[in-house]
């Protein structure tokens, strides 16, 4: 299968805070900012994939700074490692300041999702080819995270977590 790379994946959302969407501080409510991330990085997912995705977890989020009600968010996403039928799928927050355009990172989160048939069942992936710096940061992050991630669920034993085992240990 031919690998894809992560801008091939890149889905932006920009998206408005009204007041449907605060809290009673007059802050967007982190459920609100979750659905909008789960929508913006499976759309980054299913372009990587090419298939039908699903939400296999939500692996990492922060709310860094409250973003406040009629502010202008845009959500960027895109894939950051692929497995075999999974996707590990990095989200960038930003709010916008109306006047200047600036755009401010507050938010941030690592979703992964499963490509899967009209079954269920999952599906093979390509591979990711990531390409600037950052891109090969958060792919080599990707194979950590999962390792975790698959000994704190009980299917993988510490001892084969080698990415892991090489942060702490010296040759």
């Amino acid at each position: 299968m031919k690998g894809k790379t992560a801008k091939e994946s890149l889905t932006i959302n920009t998206e408005v805070v009204l007041p449907n969407d605060t809290n009673h501080i007059g802050n967007l409510f982190g459920g609100k900012l979750l659905q909008w991330m789960d929508i913006t990085s499976a759309i980054a997912a299913g372009r990587h994939s090419g298939r039908v995705v699903v939400t296999a977890s939500i692996n990492h989020v922060s709310f860094d700074n409250p973003i406040k009600q009629n502010s202008v968010v845009t959500l960027e996403a895109k894939v950051s490692r692929a497995f075999t039928s999974s996707m590990e799928v990095h989200i960038d927050v930003f709010v916008e300041d109306r006047i200047t355009g600036h755009k401010t990172k507050c938010n941030e989160a690592i979703f992964t999702f499963v490509a899967i048939d009209q079954n269920g069942a999952p599906l093979p992936v390509p591979p990711l080819i990531p390409e600037t710096e950052e891109e090969k940061k958060r792919y080599d992050g990707a194979l950590r995270r999962r390792q975790l991630s698959l000994i704190l669920g009980g299917r993988m034993k510490p001892d084969e977590a080698t990415e892991l085992k090489a942060l702490f240990a010296k040759d």
